[in-house]
């Protein structure tokens, strides 16, 4: 069987984006897994398939490396936009995508009659736990909340953006060795549906550093929804401030962050690299 495909990135946050209004694909967990191989297949942090919607100008479903279907992706709706724009599906500046997370809108940034860029109006940020979710007495909100695991205690603060995110912050995150601790948070048992974890560095007000810990994923160089959550969790300890534009320094690139009191937006590229046919033996 042979899959059209395009591949695409926002901050080296990779996926391969297939044409659902073109072909149907059956067993998305299983080509997720194929496809995304980075010596056997094409290669990147998942799939993500573009179908029609009836509640916007396309629907995007987002798949893990691993198979795990995931509820939405900062970086990997920036693509989505890019696609139906540059290939005439809506060809109009203000876009919606519907997603697992809701309808998200989208302003893109045009030149040359192609998508280059786009602010995304990600929602209202989520921090009641049991929303999140996070298995801890119910509060308000857990900001700087003390979780044992194993022998080291750490302070976190979670946040959902469609996703659970927890959010930790290190004067060096240059030498965290992710692949070690990013499991212990991923398969913690306080988060019942796994979590992405970000490890952030505060340069100022204005600017953090982050690497990040994607659940189904492992370490990659970006995660939009992630930013979204670091920089609200900046705010809530106290380190950034909010309705201000904070840069958010990735592996990958960077991307701007606002978080308001009604919704957090997220601005960053777009970029295509290659498109091709992947010959899938089930």
């Amino acid at each position: 069987m042979n899959i059209p495909f395009t591949k695409m990135h926002g901050c080296g946050n990779d996926y391969i984006y297939i044409n659902c209004f073109e072909q149907n694909i059956e067993h998305p967990e299983l080509l997720s897994k194929a496809i995304s191989d980075r010596h056997f297949g094409v290669g990147g942090d998942g799939i993500v398939l573009i179908c029609p919607s009836e509640n916007g100008d396309a629907k995007m479903r987002m798949f893990n490396i691993d198979g795990s279907e995931g509820k939405m992706c900062g970086n990997a709706i920036r693509c989505v936009a890019k696609y139906v724009y540059d290939n005439n599906i809506a060809k109009k500046e203000m876009i919606k995508i519907d997603t697992l997370s809701g309808v998200k809108t989208i302003n893109l940034q045009v030149k040359d009659d192609q998508m280059y860029a786009a602010t995304v109006d990600m929602g209202e940020a989520i921090l009641k736990p049991s929303a999140v979710p996070v298995l801890l007495e119910e509060k308000e909100a857990l900001i700087d909340y003390s979780l044992q695991i194993e022998d080291t205690t750490y302070n976190i603060t979670t946040v959902s953006m469609g996703n659970p995110h927890c959010v930790l912050f290190y004067e060096d995150i240059s030498s965290i060795d992710l692949s070690v601790i990013g499991p212990k948070f991923e398969h913690h048992p306080i988060f019942p549906e796994s979590v992405n974890t970000e490890f952030i560095q505060i340069e100022n007000r204005t600017m953090i550093h982050m690497r990040v810990w994607e659940r189904g994923s492992g370490e990659t160089l970006a995660c939009g929804t992630g930013a979204c959550a670091a920089v609200v969790a900046s705010v809530l300890n106290g380190y950034c401030d909010k309705d201000t534009d904070i840069t958010v320094k990735l592996l990958g690139g960077e991307l701007i962050i606002r978080y308001t009191d009604n919704s957090v937006f997220m601005t960053g590229p777009a970029e295509k690299v290659f498109e091709g046919k992947f010959q899938w033996k089930k």
